[in-house]
């Protein structure tokens, strides 16, 4: 992607020399090599997806977690495999179903006759990178047991707080919600993910190339193709550097003027909260590390905002019912809003 336009503006500072090249104040050479790496293996298997990968790989930079909806069969959970497999962490899955107890994720109480004292044994959610298959597909009240966990990195049972060793992602997956069998995620849980990914159908060239792929595999599983890089203390290493990052007050502006405009947009029933401006916030800063710089610039913004929002916005039903969608008014939110310079 091209920033050269963004690059003008920060000409006069001591970075910049009197060629094209910059030096930047944070040294995100380790940061750059390793991201490189995740995107070659998961392209080893991955036909396109270019954009999916690249948020994942943002998200795990900002600390977030993120929601991946698609129809069955376009990769979503194997991608969310295959990068877990490209880190040396801690990797669980859950299945979810309509008769998923919240037991089943976070543990349960047993009573130790030897000791006549109850016991924690913790659940499948004490991991590093957490895979929820078909998230949608378990009632409300299994999936509210993540709220604390995906906002606090932290559990409580019966008074004692636990806390989930660093780095803790959650990777969800979902079905469209009108599929058979689904239920509607509460939006206090929409809006603890920090991007919603929309995987969308492959085109002919990308469909021939996996049909190859798939062929040439043979005995071979997917998986085994995939060579661990990162390790825990690397990736907290990089979600550190991310934090420094900077980002200019003009640009932080330019966040609250989006989303403002999602409250006021009379194409909205419901507009964003102050928890999507600080996502946006984020996932620029991560998104620019993963570009090789230590400052944001609008175009990481525009590149992170509708996967920030589009699951945090919700569109009156009579603009739902002419088939208009969240991404649309966002985009047309952003074309709106003059760009800072």
């Amino acid at each position: 992607m091209d920033f050269t336009g963004e690059h003008n503006e920060h000409e006069e500072k001591p970075m910049q020399n009197d060629s094209l090249s910059f030096t930047n104040r944070i040294d995100l050479t380790e940061l750059q090599d390793g991201i490189q790496k995740i995107k070659q293996e998961l392209s080893k298997v991955i036909v396109g997806q270019k954009s999916m990968i690249d948020m994942l790989i943002t998200a795990l930079l900002a600390k977030g977690h993120v929601l991946i909806e698609g129809v069955p069969g376009v990769a979503k959970t194997i991608t969310a495999k295959l990068l877990a497999k490209s880190l040396t962490v801690d990797f669980g899955r859950i299945q979810f179903t309509p008769d998923l107890m919240p037991s089943d994720i976070l543990g349960t109480s047993i009573f130790d006759m030897k000791k006549s004292e109850f016991e924690f044994k913790k659940g499948p959610v004490f991991t590093n990178m957490l895979l929820i298959d078909e998230i949608n597909r378990a009632p409300a009240k299994t999936q509210a047991a993540l709220f604390e966990v995906m906002e606090e990195r932290q559990i409580t049972m019966d008074g004692t707080k636990y806390s989930l060793a660093a780095p803790f992602m959650v990777l969800a997956t979902q079905n469209p919600i009108e599929q058979e069998g689904t239920y509607r995620l509460p939006e206090a849980q929409l809006d603890r993910f920090l991007f919603k990914i929309n995987v969308e159908y492959p085109n002919l060239e990308e469909e021939i190339e996996i049909i190859a792929r798939e062929h040439d595999l043979k005995e071979t599983k997917k998986v085994d193709k995939i060579t661990s890089f990162l390790s825990r203390e690397q990736i907290t290493k990089y979600q550190a550097l991310v934090n420094d990052i900077v980002v200019e007050p003009h640009l932080l502006k330019y966040i609250a003027e989006i989303i403002i405009n999602t409250r006021s947009n009379q194409f909205l029933y419901m507009g964003a909260s102050p928890r999507a401006s600080i996502a946006i916030l984020k996932a620029s800063k991560a998104y620019a590390a993963m570009n090789g710089r230590d400052f944001v610039t609008p175009e990481d913004i525009k590149q992170v905002a509708v996967s920030v929002l589009q699951h945090r916005i919700i569109v009156t039903p009579e603009r739902e019912m002419e088939g208009m969608t969240s991404k649309q008014i966002i985009n047309q939110i952003i074309q709106t809003i003059e760009i800072p310079r």
